[in-house]
């Protein structure tokens, strides 16, 4: 483009610094921002927010900040998307106080958070287990913020059900199908893998029984849940039945599918049943993950003989 007298805007600039930041690159995208700078092209408030998002992807919170604190001292306005930017990046090191900081500075500065600054909070709250400000959160949301949306409320469902908070996240749920709310397949998912883990199997599996009278196509990841839950109570007829009505129902059973039923059986000490369902999978193309191939080494470690019954892992040990 320079060579052809075509010289680069601010817009051109913005994209070629947003790939470096995707790459990792950020230093470079740096370099880029003063090369900018240099030839008299101002960098613009997407230009800041490109170079935050990519120190906050790396954690790099300081010079994430360093870089908002300079597009504030240039006398640039901030918009929601470098709020939300830096938010995120607060939340995900669990730093709460300077996102809530941020958060109500939004409103002080004559804005206001939209729905991905609250959800992004509420799910920063709930990871630290801020059940009650985030429940605060969620009612000054209703009455002044933005219309709660199905992200919201998945949220909120899952942050109940991560604390063993069931009959919360089973009222709200209640709530949202009495007020014919859009409700997706993913919410159900939600509620079942929340009722599975918070011990109550039977009440998840008459709601999975329940979805096709409701006209819901049910997913990979719906059955997957129902797997999880069965192999969870060491019912793994059940959960080998389970796998086998996926593709009678036209679904098919994928990588994560596989590995949650060989746990399952290797929890058990099924190992025979185990080798049977490994062969499948790999014949499927499938591979374990690292948690079902931790599982499998602590196991060989406790009885070397597991070798023996797996030709495949034992050549490889020859080897």
């Amino acid at each position: 483009m320079v060579n052809l007298n075509m010289y680069p805007d601010v817009r051109t600039f913005t994209i070629l610094t947003d790939g470096l930041c995707k790459e990792g690159k950020i230093e470079d995208a740096e370099e880029v921002m003063k090369h900018m700078v240099e030839k008299g092209v101002e960098p613009n408030v997407i230009t800041y927010n490109v170079i935050m998002d990519g120190y906050c992807l790396r954690g790099q919170l300081d010079r994430a900040r360093r870089i908002f604190d300079i597009l504030i001292d240039k006398g640039i306005e901030p918009n929601i998307f470098t709020y939300n930017i830096l938010i995120n990046g607060y939340c995900k090191k669990k730093k709460l106080a300077e996102a809530m900081q941020l958060f109500c500075e939004i409103s002080q500065k004559g804005s206001k958070p939209n729905i991905v600054t609250y959800n992004t909070i509420l799910q920063g709250l709930f990871e630290v287990g801020r059940i009650g400000v985030a429940n605060q959160l969620f009612v000054e949301m209703v009455s002044t913020g933005p219309v709660p949306n199905l992200s919201i409320y998945h949220t909120l469902l899952d942050g109940y059900f991560k604390y063993g908070l069931v009959e919360e996240a089973m009222s709200l749920f209640n709530k949202l199908e009495k007020n014919k709310e859009n409700i997706d397949i993913e919410s159900y998912n939600i509620i079942i893998n929340g009722l599975s883990k918070n011990g109550e199997l039977n009440k998840a599996r008459a709601i999975f029984e329940k979805l096709s009278s409701m006209g819901l196509l049910v997913n990979v990841r719906t059955y997957t849940t129902m797997i999880t839950g069965f192999c969870l109570q060491g019912l793994l007829d059940e959960a080998k039945d389970m796998l086998r009505e996926i593709e009678e129902n036209g679904c098919f059973p994928n990588n994560v599918t596989y590995n949650v039923i060989v746990r399952g059986y290797l929890r058990c000490r099924k190992i025979n049943e185990m080798v049977t369902l490994m062969k499948e999978m790999t014949g499927r193309g499938f591979s374990f993950d690292a948690t079902t191939a931790e599982l499998l080494v602590k196991d060989i470690s406790e009885n070397p003989s597991i070798l023996d019954m797996i030709p495949e892992l034992h050549a490889e040990n020859k080897k």
